[in-house]
């Protein structure tokens, strides 16, 4: 399981660090001669249907790291409730990783607010992913000392990071909807017209 949410923290940072996504192995359509039209359309369909995965996973990430975040500096929860939380939180911050990295191979055939919602979900998943593994490495090493700030430090970054991936997906998922509807309204003015 450590693995995993290692392999997280290095893929996140990496997408960090590159930026514009890196070169796969996997051929994309483009280098099976699509056209760059068909290709900008399932590739934004795609990202479309990621992104509204990864707010899925935001939300139950969020609802427990907002749980684990009320145990910042709080008596009376057992090391063993930390590690059940933490574990909930890295498996959904593992799915948002990997949906995260097919955005990235996708992300240069994607519309431009996708590729905003791509760098911004990139780095909260950067954010969430560090601090909960430091969290868990910190509690695997001090299950006694679950009030210290330097831990708390961590829940209440866990619980800040993922409210803000949560916000952020909502923001460009509504975004889309109501380009939707503009769309649909020009559409329909053209015909009647």
């Amino acid at each position: 399981m450590r693995i995993n949410m290692n392999r997280m923290i290095v893929a996140l940072a990496a997408v960090v660090l590159v930026g514009t996504g890196a070169v796969f192995a996997s051929p994309s359509p483009r280098s099976q001669g699509a056209p760059k039209e068909q290709l900008a359309t399932y590739s934004s369909g795609r990202a479309s249907i990621l992104l509204a995965e990864i707010q899925k996973e935001s939300t139950e990430l969020r609802r427990q790291a907002d749980t684990l975040g009320t145990f910042a500096g709080r008596y009376g929860h057992s090391w063993q409730s930390h590690v059940y939380y933490l574990t909930k939180i890295k498996g959904h911050i593992n799915a948002v990783g990997e949906r995260t990295a097919e955005l990235q191979q996708i992300r240069h055939a994607v519309l431009p607010w996708q590729q905003q919602a791509i760098t911004e979900l990139t780095s909260h998943g950067a954010k969430v992913a560090a601090s909960t593994q430091a969290a868990i490495l910190y509690l695997n090493e001090n299950q006694d000392r679950l009030f210290v700030s330097e831990y708390g430090d961590h829940l209440t970054t866990i619980a800040d990071s993922s409210e803000d991936m949560k916000q952020t997906v909502d923001r460009f998922l509504d975004y889309e909807k109501t380009r939707g509807k503009l769309q649909q309204l020009q559409n329909e003015l053209e015909l009647g017209g």
